[in-house]
């Protein structure tokens, strides 16, 4: 759309502007805010496309409470958000993921990066945006509204486990490798390793399990996991 812009979240200037100005000449609208406050009420007048969030944030309220916050609120949950960080140690990229963030980029960057993420994250948003409902067996994604149900019974699961669900539902009967899994949901330059996919696949089908829907996510023993609702396939 015309109007849709980049809502560059950081608390000094300099790098707003900096940031601002890159994007500006890769074509993309942008508007600035110094903190999550500010932030959170653009966010919610004017819907951005997707949001660059620097974690360490004044007044009380971090990017990463912010981006919890976003991807809390049903209406504002599909707003892609990248997390800027000084912080690199593994732990904290994967907070921040675990708080709905779609992509991470440690400070400094290089802004060429910067906007191949953008593209990337965008792209792999609006791939996840139609309107069509996915039924397989009672188990039932909606990505209008972002909600999972299971024979009308509502499934409670965090933003990461909703984008790992919605690419399997999205892509049935064919096995990923762990690394095409980071690549397709996470984006291929978010350096976490592999074992924090497991991690993901367990909370599925943690929620999964009570409704005997976790069979749909099965281990493909030497490759890596797929979806299907073959139960009757053999899993690792």
């Amino acid at each position: 759309m015309k109007d849709e812009y980049i809502l560059i979240v950081d608390d000094e200037l300099p790098i707003r502007e900096m940031i601002h100005t890159s994007l500006d000449m890769a074509g993309y609208q942008c508007q600035q805010a110094g903190d999550a406050k500010q932030a959170h009420q653009m966010i919610v007048d004017q819907r951005p496309a997707l949001v660059l969030l620097d974690w360490m944030l004044p007044n009380g309220v971090s990017g990463i409470d912010l981006c919890r916050r976003l991807k809390r609120d049903e209406s504002l949950s599909e707003i892609p958000v990248i997390m800027l960080t000084a912080r690199g140690e593994e732990d904290h990229k994967v907070q921040g993921l675990d708080a709905g963030a779609d992509d991470y980029m440690t400070k400094p960057f290089s802004t060429r990066e910067l906007v191949s993420r953008i593209k990337a994250v965008l792209r792999r948003s609006n791939a996840l945006k139609g309107e069509k409902s996915i039924d397989v067996n009672g188990l039932l994604l909606d990505p209008v509204s972002q909600r999972v149900s299971f024979e009308g019974t509502s499934l409670e699961m965090g933003p990461t486990e909703y984008r790992l669900l919605a690419f399997f539902m999205t892509h049935p009967e064919r096995a990923y490798t762990r690394a095409q899994l980071l690549d397709q949901v996470w984006g291929g330059n978010v350096y976490i390793e592999d074992r924090t996919i497991d991690v993901h696949i367990r909370r599925l089908r943690k929620v999964l399990e009570p409704f005997a829907a976790d069979r749909y996510v099965q281990t493909v023993r030497g490759t890596g996991y797929r979806f299907s609702s073959r139960t009757d396939i053999a899993v690792g």
